[in-house]
């Protein structure tokens, strides 16, 4: 039996002293004498601070010298390390300021900013007072604001004059000043760290200067808090209504994540890190700040994008210069980049031989894309599956485990802890190769989601009781005759022709494979014979100058060869560019919307408002 097949039954089948093991990774203030709680909570006894597991533990142990974080700006044209003993010193009189400000222990602090360094102090500041930060993507609706200052009530907001776009400076402050117009509870303070590109104007005896506040407080020590209590709240994507608050308790989430580190990531102290994503989403807060800190590692902050900051090779430039070992990005970036240039010769003006591994997740990996980077980087491309609420990798080819054979489009088996059902709708195992719902078999393990901030009820009917004793997705998928896990989308991208039921994400699998097409999404769109068709929008290639009545014919061929008749695909249009969230994710839902001629919303995490009317009126047309 290899070390994966022994590491996951023992996970599964002893998971309290499993997670024990793990917890020694951890300093504890008062060590858990019990791992998994009657209720199903982690370590119910144990004490901790979070902050002093990242931060103060690593200089204690003399590597205060060492680069903790790169901060990566080519929007604004500037880099900056910080060792552990800088990370130190900030954090420390970052949370005296909060201190200072009445901040406590279980308060709330919202942080609403770009991707600087203070945004990862202000996260680990809050950390080290025991109170339960909530990030606020940086540059979000005033709208969209308010509704999250409502639902956390925040006692302080942390904030910046501006984020830097490559074409643009988004000036924060008003949006801050118009969110609370609307929020009705009002924090105590706003800290603004005031930025050169755009100086914000503050409120007088409700707003402080970053810099000067910091400056004049002493530092603060880490507080104690049980393993249970809140570390963070973070509001999932496409909120409407009452915001769904994802609840992180510093326990658990603590000995997962140093665990995922080393064991699904491959990655060791001092080495080098990267996650290219946003603080604003739960990549930032497990991968690019928690994790590569609690484990020792340097951690890369990039202000910028995979193309145009400034050419397809932007990547490839953070890795070869700042000697990255492990990135961690989503398939869209690397879709973007291989869109731009497609035959890789920006990579190959980089010594890149010192990455190791490439991580992706996020979106579903695409066979047509995994080969590609595969080919370009010489290195293992590693498809990984989780989300929001689960907090790390639920399925992962594990690297620092035992590397399993690659299948392209699956993210290979469920990593030890996860233990991953696939169900039918009488809540049956489906068997090898059948679609279902993607559930984990209850209690989930450390680090995932204890419940929703202030809705225990929604909690328990989002997740729990459709199959009772199991944790549901939201994902279907199937598992296949050797335990590989396939997720082909959410179970509404399910569409059903005249009374089969397809997988949308199958038929996007055959559409990328297409050597003109550079990314694709597949809906399903309202029909008054068969229910509903699919419905195609491809974006080609940079120089793929094609007859889109001829792509759309090819395309239309190829699903029938491959998926067969009965998907009855005949539309693809062809697009400029598909309408996404700020983390990559296509708005598909939206995308149906227009389709069916119902009115829609735009969404709060879009990334660029105006591509949904360039939908709209591609269908026109049709």
């Amino acid at each position: 039996m290899g070390g994966y097949d022994e590491a996951y039954r023992q996970s599964i089948e002893r998971p309290g002293a499993f997670w024990a093991e793990a917890a020694r990774g951890i300093d504890w203030d008062v060590a858990p004498a019990t791992a998994l709680g009657d209720d199903g909570r982690w370590f119910p006894d144990g004490r901790l601070n979070t902050c002093h597991n990242a931060v103060d533990r690593h200089v204690a142990a003399g590597r205060g010298e060492q680069a903790a974080l790169i901060h990566d700006s080519p929007v604004t044209g500037t880099a900056r390390v910080l060792t552990y003993a800088d990370l130190l010193d900030q954090v420390a009189r970052t949370a005296g300021m909060l201190r200072d400000l009445g901040v406590r222990a279980g308060d709330t602090v919202v942080v609403y900013m770009p991707m600087v360094p203070e945004a990862v102090v202000a996260m680990l500041a809050c950390a080290r007072l025991g109170a339960v930060h909530s990030v606020v993507f940086g540059g979000f609706a005033a709208r969209e604001l308010a509704m999250r200052i409502d639902h956390a009530r925040p006692k302080v907001v942390l904030s910046a004059s501006c984020g830097v776009e490559p074409a643009r400076v988004v000036a924060y402050k008003p949006l801050l000043d118009a969110a609370l117009e609307q929020a009705a509870h009002r924090p105590d303070r706003c800290v603004i760290l005031q930025r050169p590109q755009s100086v914000a104007e503050l409120t007088q005896g409700r707003d402080l200067d970053w810099e000067r506040a910091v400056r004049e407080a002493e530092p603060a020590g880490c507080v104690s808090v049980a393993a249970t209590d809140p570390l963070y709240i973070l509001y999932t994507s496409g909120t409407t209504g009452s915001p769904k608050g994802v609840v992180r308790d510093n326990g658990g989430h603590a000995v997962a994540l140093h665990w995922s580190m080393g064991h699904v990531f491959g990655a060791a102290p001092g080495e080098v890190y990267w996650a290219a994503s946003d603080v604003g989403w739960v990549v930032g807060h497990s991968y690019i700040v928690y994790a590569p800190l609690l484990a020792g590692c340097t951690t890369v902050l990039y202000e910028g994008k995979p193309v145009g900051t400034p050419d397809p090779g932007a990547f490839w430039r953070v890795v070869a210069t700042h000697g990255v070992r492990t990135l961690f990005t989503a398939p869209t970036a690397i879709r973007a980049i291989k869109k731009e240039d497609p035959s890789g010769n920006f990579a190959k003006k980089w010594d890149l031989s010192g990455l190791r591994y490439l991580f992706l997740a996020g979106e579903r990996l695409d066979p047509d894309t995994y080969h590609w980077a595969s080919g370009l980087l010489g290195i293992p491309v590693i498809d990984h599956w989780w989300q929001t609420e689960t907090g790390w990798p639920v399925a992962a080819n594990c690297a620092g485990i035992e590397l399993l054979p690659i299948k392209p489009g699956s993210p290979t088996k469920p990593v030890p802890g996860w233990d991953v059902h696939v169900l039918d709708a009488d809540g049956n195992d489906c068997p090898p190769g059948v679609d279902g719902a993607v559930t984990v078999k209850l209690p989930l393990p450390p680090g995932a989601l204890p419940t929703l901030y202030r809705d225990d009820a929604r909690f328990a009917r989002s997740y729990l009781e459709r199959y009772p004793g199991h944790y549901l997705s939201g994902d279907g998928g199937h598992l296949d005759a050797d335990g590989y896990l396939y997720v082909m989308g959410r179970i509404d991208d399910v569409i059903n022709v005249a009374g089969h039921r397809l997988s949308t994400g199958s038929m996007e699998e055959v559409i990328a494979a297409h050597p003109d097409v550079a990314e694709c999404a597949v809906i399903g769109v309202a029909d008054e014979l068969k229910g509903q068709l699919p419905m195609g929008f491809v974006v080609l290639k940079a120089g793929a100058e094609r007859d889109p009545a001829e792509v759309e014919r090819e395309l239309a061929a190829l699903v029938r060869e491959r998926v067969g008749p009965v998907a009855a695909f005949r539309r693809a249009l062809v697009v400029g560019r598909l309408p996404k969230t700020r983390s990559g994710k296509i708005l598909r839902a939206t995308m149906r919307d227009i389709a069916d001629g119902r009115p829609y919303t735009t969404p709060s995490t879009i990334e660029d408002p105006a591509a949904l009317p360039e939908i709209a009126q591609a269908l026109k047309g049709t």
